[in-house]
Order: structure tokens, then C-alpha cells, then sequence
């Protein structure tokens, strides 16, 4: 008999201005709080979360974020905690910030608050981290016993972020229920070691509804840091609902991919997280075997929002064929979630899928 698994957040809270009320969350989980953030992101929120913790009487140490999710800033960050003797982590910013503090919660069994400062990754609500090398090389996910004990999320915020950032939350939640569906039908394992759920499933699916019925009119609110109804239920979907649905549905070939392309040097790296999986998506639906029809949709969504559809796009247009393989390659290592897909496939192939989609991409 298959083992069914659903692991979630304890609280999630999102709105504009909550973070005013970050210190209220917390007091819930400790008196003391380790807080990582990068400098552009505590100059952007120092104010009020000092003032929220402050009203709480919440005592704090801040420390700042270098750059990359590794098991160096791990353990750097781990040892300075360890010496302010605090009882509970906070991390604020994106996705690698994220990851980080999770990993340090970790290390120190301690709660973890989760405050998101743009939405443009579904990471803040997982129990899983993904960890790169120092100089930004796919290396691990790193799994976790529990989610983390609040995640709050700022609209009034997240909307003052660049728009691009917004998108890319888009492009990363449009995978959620694609890649779910692929390990539905090779009755794969989901990220928390289990059958997907129907829960899982349901909410896979309302994610990708909620971003393909609002994603765009979100986009164009966000790109004048306007908070709408529809911008709140498009962080909604790319936070909240992608996160459960990743976690406990699964991953499969858009992230495997986009992990893949780590495997090579150049201006690829200069793009987002979310742009990257774009394409990663745009490849699962080829290896799929998806209709045109159905494939020219998501490309002429992805392209409303301004996410990458062509190699030159994904500054590929000059990448060997030899450089290719070796995405699909990676992808297609055993740690990896490629072959919830298909566990035939071939770094060959993967190759020969990134070349459709621009194919098709540029014919359309």
C-alpha cells in the first residue's frame, strides 16, 4: 500500500503591513531572536521590524546574509548564533536567504520565522532547502523534520520589489502543478517521502489556476507596486500554494532542469530563479509530448510576463551542443527529481527538448 504524506507551515499570515506585527508571531515561539537578512533587505525593513520586536520585547542580533545557500554561510551564520545564545531564527529576503536560515534553525533545533520579501519563489514555506556550492553550483536538497513555525508575508512589500521578481514567482508556480502531475502518473515519490496527496493535488491545481486566471493583470498591478485582490491571491498562489503543492505533490522535470543549467558557466546566471524554471517548464512539456496547442499557450503566457521562451532568451543561443548534455546531465542525477518524469530519459534528451522549445518558440 502506498504511504500518503502532508507536511505544512504551522502559520502563514499575509497582507499589507503585517510585517508590522512580525514581533506579535514571534513572542508566540520565543523572547530572543537571531535575525539574517542581506543589507538591501534590512535597509528595506530594519525600521519595522526593529519597532515590531521592540513593541513585543523581543530581544534580537542581526547578522547579514553573503549571498549563497552553502554549507560555509551555513555554518558561519550557525556558530555566530550559537554565540548570542538567542531562541528562536528569523530570516528575511528571497529564496537563498531562505534556504540559509532554514538550514541554521536547523542546526540549532530551534523555531524558524520565515519572512519573505518578495514573491518570487515558493521556497518560504517548505521544509527542504536547496544548497549550492560557494559559487552557486546545485549540490543538494537538504530535507527538514518540520516546516517552518510562521511565514509572513508583506504584500505592501512584496509590490515594491522589481516586477521581475514578481514574474519569476509566476514562472516558478506555474510548475508547481505540471511537475505534480508527472509524479502523480509515474507514482513517484512527492518531496516529503510520500504518494501525493489529494490535498496535494488540489492545491497543485488551484495554483496554477489562480496564476493562469490572474497572473497577468497581478503583473501589470505589481509593476506600478499596487496591492490588489488580484496580487494578493497570486502571492497567495506563488508562496503559499506552490509551496504545499511542490512539497507534497512533488517535483519533476522544470526544477531538475533548471538545476541542471548550474552545470554550465555564462550570463545564464544572471537570470532568476523563476526564469530558469520557465524553461525548465517549457522542457518538461516537450519531453511530455504535450500537444502544440497546449505547449504555444504556456509560451504566449510566459511571454505576457516577460519570462524567457528562446536560448537567447536564456542567454543559451551559443551553447555548445557538448554544454547542453551536460545540463541534462545534471538534471538527470540521481539526486535529483528528473527521473519522476521518466527515469529513461538521457542527458541526450533533455538536450535535444531545450533545442525544441526554441524551435518551437521562435516559429510562433
Amino acid at each position: 500500500m502506498s504511504k500518503f504524506v502532508y507536511s505544512s507551515p504551522r502559520k502563514y499570515v499575509q497582507g499589507m503591513g503585517v510585517i508590522a506585527e512580525l514581533g506579535k508571531y514571534v513572542a508566540e515561539l520565543g523572547n530572543s531572536a537571531f535575525v539574517v537578512a542581506d543589507d538591501i533587505v534590512w535597509g528595506i525593513t530594519s525600521t519595522s521590524v526593529t519597532e515590531s520586536l521592540n513593541l513585543a520585547n523581543i530581544s534580537f542580533n542581526k547578522e547579514t546574509f553573503n549571498g549563497e545557500s552553502s554549507a560555509n554561510e551555513i555554518a558561519r551564520l550557525t556558530e555566530l548564533a550559537k554565540t548570542y545564545k538567542t531562541t528562536t531564527v528569523i530570516g528575511l529576503g528571497g529564496g537563498k536567504t531562505l534556504d540559509t536560515v532554514k538550514a541554521v534553525a536547523d542546526e540549532l533545533k530551534q523555531p524558524v520565522i520565515i519572512v519573505p520579501t518578495v514573491a518570487s519563489t515558493d521556497a518560504p514555506c517548505s521544509a527542504l532547502s536547496v544548497i549550492y556550492s560557494d559559487t552557486g553550483v546545485f549540490e543538494k536538497y537538504r530535507f527538514y523534520t518540520k516546516n517552518p513555525d510562521l511565514v509572513l508575508v508583506d504584500t505592501g512589500i512584496c509590490v515594491k520589489a522589481p516586477v521581475r521578481l514578481f514574474a519569476s514567482g509566476i514562472a516558478d508556480g506555474l510548475a508547481t502543478y505540471i511537475e505534480a502531475a508527472a509524479v502523480k502518473r509515474s507514482h513517484s515519490k512527492s518531496m516529503v517521502d510520500g504518494a501525493p496527496t489529494v490535498a496535494a493535488m488540489a492545491i497543485a491545481e488551484a495554483c496554477e489556476k489562480t496564476l493562469l486566471t490572474w497572473g497577468k493583470s497581478a503583473y501589470e498591478a505589481v509593476s506600478k507596486q499596487l496591492v490588489t485582490p488580484a496580487v494578493e491571491a497570486v502571492v497567495e498562489a506563488n508562496t503559499l500554494l506552490s509551496g504545499l503543492g511542490f512539497e507534497n505533490a512533488g517535483l519533476a522535470g522544470a526544477h531538475a532542469i533548471h538545476n541542471g543549467f548550474t552545470a554550465i558557466s555564462g550570463d545564464i546566471h544572471h537570470l532568476t530563479h523563476g526564469e530558469k524554471v520557465a524553461y525548465g517548464t517549457l522542457t518538461q512539456l516537450i519531453l511530455e509530448q504535450r500537444s502544440d496547442e497546449e505547449i504555444a499557450k504556456y509560451i504566449a503566457f510566459y511571454r505576457s510576463i516577460k519570462m524567457p521562451t528562446t536560448l537567447k532568451e536564456l542567454h543559451l543561443e551559443t551553447a555548445s551542443w557538448c554544454d547542453l548534455v551536460k545540463i541534462g546531465n545534471l538534471a538527470n542525477s540521481s539526486g535529483d527529481t528528473l527521473r519522476n518524469l521518466d527515469a529513461t530519459l538521457s542527458g541526450e534528451d533533455v538536450a535535444n527538448a531545450i533545442l525544441a522549445v526554441d524551435a518551437l518558440s521562435r516559429s510562433l
